[in-house]
């Protein structure tokens, strides 16, 4: 049977709770307050005023991490039940018309959605919704799933095929992977060749948790095909390893959305990696609790739009 919530008193509020619903799902204070953009005193303050209002520890520390005890297991299912209805309440699925809105959404993006879906999906507004804002969010790949169940941004675009929960998404496009030169490279026509390619300088792009889960296989995939002393440089960047390419002799290798968007303006030459690289699904993310609200439903429809204007 499902644990029944105690009713609020003037010590716990609606914030407490969701704190503690994030602390049961992602077990580490820190990140909790990453999320809620506090800091981390004011989460263990509001835990230890849960922890006296539920009569029970509710989260153990065990080594390097935090564990629900039995108690908090139990109150996890009620819990986003009741911030689902208290959602519900304060969006209500009420008409949404975008000409005359001024609502603000907040996006969780890659440094490639900020380099290249931020300006165009702004173009988008600007042309049918003037009044509407936008708030672009860095994409963390350990918490984006806590952090839209929490309010923190109402949609995710990215590469996660192993998304799971109360998220739902929607596929916005395949992209592939590319590789960059500058125009003026020595071997131009010969670096397009699988020897030669193997042969050259090559920067390569380190996964961090900080964008696509996808992009991990990319970098597996160059190191294992290239040689270590090819491997001259590794930054976290797509945006900053074309750059790289655009001023020296070596070669990057980006998704081929970003590669087409800066090889005008930075003056390079694109070619088919000739490796046997994976593709990415473009997927955007949202959670279940907002999926029916006519606002979000139209912003939605608007990133599919413009997916579906921007060819690979």
């Amino acid at each position: 049977m499902a644990e029944r919530l105690p009713t609020l008193d003037e010590d716990i509020s609606l914030r407490h709770l969701r704190i503690l619903a994030l602390l049961l799902e992602v077990g580490s204070p820190t990140q909790v307050a990453q999320i809620l953009r506090t800091t981390q005193p004011t989460i263990s303050k509001a835990l230890a005023r849960l922890r006296g209002h539920f009569h029970d520890p509710l989260l153990i520390r065990v080594g390097h991490a935090m564990r629900a005890t039995p108690r908090g297991t139990a109150l996890l299912e009620p819990l986003k039940n009741l911030l689902s209805a208290c959602s519900a309440i304060q969006f209500p699925d009420a008409e949404f018309h975008a000409p005359s809105s001024t609502r603000q959404f907040s996006l969780l993006v890659t440094e490639i959605g900020m380099t290249e879906t931020v300006p165009a999906l702004m173009r988008q507004f600007e042309s049918v919704a003037p009044g509407l804002r936008l708030r672009a969010l860095p994409l963390d790949s350990r918490a984006f799933e806590s952090r839209l169940e929490a309010g923190e941004a109402d949609i995710a675009i990215g590469a996660f095929p192993k998304a799971t929960g109360a998220v739902r998404h929607q596929r916005l496009s395949v992209d592939r992977y590319v590789s960059l030169v500058r125009r003026a490279h020595p071997r131009l026509d010969a670096v397009t060749q699988p020897d030669q390619f193997r042969r050259e300088r090559h920067v390569v792009v380190t996964a961090s948790t900080t964008g696509h889960a996808a992009h991990r296989t990319i970098e597996r995939a160059l190191t294992t095909e290239l040689e270590a002393d090819r491997v001259h440089l590794r930054v976290a960047s797509f945006v900053t390893s074309a750059f790289v390419a655009s001023r020296t002799d070596m070669v990057a290798t980006v998704p081929a959305r970003l590669a087409h968007y800066v090889a005008e303006d930075l003056e390079l030459a694109i070619f088919a990696t000739p490796l046997a690289l994976p593709r990415i699904e473009i997927n955007q993310f949202w959670h279940e609790r907002v999926h029916r609200d006519a606002g979000h439903r139209w912003f939605r429809a608007a990133i599919k739009t413009l997916f579906a204007r921007q060819p690979c």
